[in-house]
């Protein structure tokens, strides 16, 4: 590592011959240090949570180790799906860890507060975690990046699929915070432009238990479609307690609008076949990917899902801008994340909007029976390929002021 100091009897003589040290080519503080803030112990544990982490590790050990002869420092923290706690640590960071970006931000409520600070704060924040299309829409910021997924590609992907297979009538039962609302108003305006219907939603508390008066008022609705606009362990529990009420067995269909590789492995084949879900990954769709997930299962015990991979993607697109930029000044790594292409085993073809949103391909999947099933993980048929550009919403749609 280049030392920020000069003898003071060398360095009038040397400064002329001396290359110039870290810190004057931009970095701060000799060190460029990422946060990995999420959900650690609770409903998104499994969503993203330590594994998240160890793709940012992966990600730092891939790029070297260092960006501009600096060491890169990853640390974490689990804000418990709180707001609040989210806030007060990103400012602990800021403050007195000299923390440069966070990412991840599990839960939208967490990653629109934490974003909101970080834009007061002049520090840059790529959520990985959180769903809502807020983070580049009204509330969008010029540090704040928005990578994986958003609650318009959902809607798009599973929410498309199910009503063009006939699913015109729709009931959702939704998360009762920000991501829920965001997904279920996605998912009911594209239900609606394509000629369906929606009858009616009740929204449950997050890490709720007992989703039993919740299925029945969907079930009683009629609706040829439920709807379960939340995620993680919420979702798990909706579809097992919707089996113990046979709902699927009398006709109606689950869709799962936010479900990943993570949820149908804790939830198991048997009770998840048949699902139709979106994600931006899959470990089994490329060379490139299964040796990636190899990799990641061998530090993990577990495949990677796309908050997984995503998070590799932005540390690794954000070191990128760094040494782009020859600097971890904010301003300058903000327009060089705009500016460069996203190139790596997430996203091969990705590129970043003027609202910070990452655009890639999306993939609807159907979960495979046990039968189908051939290998540990082996629990995707990718039904289709849904382009970038359809998937999320172009930078003019999105309601940011920053967009002109």
């Amino acid at each position: 590592m280049r030392s920020y100091y000069l003898s003071t009897a060398l360095a009038g003589a040397a400064m002329a011959f001396v290359t110039l040290p870290a810190a004057a080519q931009g970095i701060s503080d000799n060190i460029v240090k990422i946060g990995i803030l999420n959900d650690q112990s609770g409903v998104y544990a499994d969503f993203g949570g330590k594994n998240s982490y160890e793709a940012a590790r992966m990600a730092v050990e891939d790029f070297g180790g260092t960006v501009l002869d600096v060491p890169v420092q990853v640390v974490t923290a689990d804000h418990q799906n709180k707001a609040d706690i989210a806030s007060n640590i990103a400012r602990q960071w800021y403050d007195t860890q000299q923390v440069d970006t966070v990412m991840e931000l599990t839960t939208s409520s967490v990653g629109l507060a934490v974003q909101a600070l970080s834009k007061d704060a002049k520090k840059i924040t790529i959520n990985t975690g959180a769903a809502t299309t807020e983070l580049t829409g009204e509330q969008c910021s010029p540090y704040g990046f928005h990578w994986v997924y958003d609650t318009h590609m959902l809607a798009v992907g599973t929410g498309g699929a199910l009503v063009e297979a006939g699913g015109e009538s729709w009931y959702f039962l939704t998360a009762d915070y920000a991501f829920g609302y965001s997904l279920e108003e996605n998912t009911a305006n594209f239900v609606k432009e394509k000629g369906g219907t929606v009858l009616g939603a009740v929204r449950h508390p997050l890490a709720t238990n007992d989703f039993s008066s919740f299925l029945l008022q969907a079930q009683s609705s009629g609706a040829q479609v439920i709807g379960l606009a939340n995620a993680g362990a919420d979702t798990q529990n909706a579809i097992k307690q919707a089996a113990e009420f046979g709902i699927t067995q009398g006709g109606q269909k689950l869709a799962a609008l936010l479900f990943t590789l993570a949820e149908v492995h804790g939830l198991g084949l048997d009770a998840a076949q048949g699902l139709n879900l979106t994600e931006t990954f899959y470990w089994d769709r490329t060379d490139e990917t299964r040796a990636f997930a190899k990799r990641f299962q061998e530090r993990t015990g577990a495949m990677p899902n796309m908050v997984h991979a995503g998070t590799y993607s932005a540390v690794t697109s954000y070191l990128k801008a760094v040494e782009a930029a020859g600097t971890d000044d904010s301003d300058a790594v903000a327009a060089k994340l705009r500016e460069l292409p996203v190139h790596d085993v997430f996203a091969p073809n990705g590129r970043v909007q003027a609202n910070g949103r990452m655009v890639t391909d999306a993939y609807l999947m159907r979960v495979k029976a046990p039968s189908e099933s051939t290998a540990p993980y082996d629990y995707y048929e990718i039904v289709a390929t849904i382009p970038g550009d359809q998937a999320f919403l172009p930078a003019e749609q999105s309601g940011c002021p920053l967009v002109e």
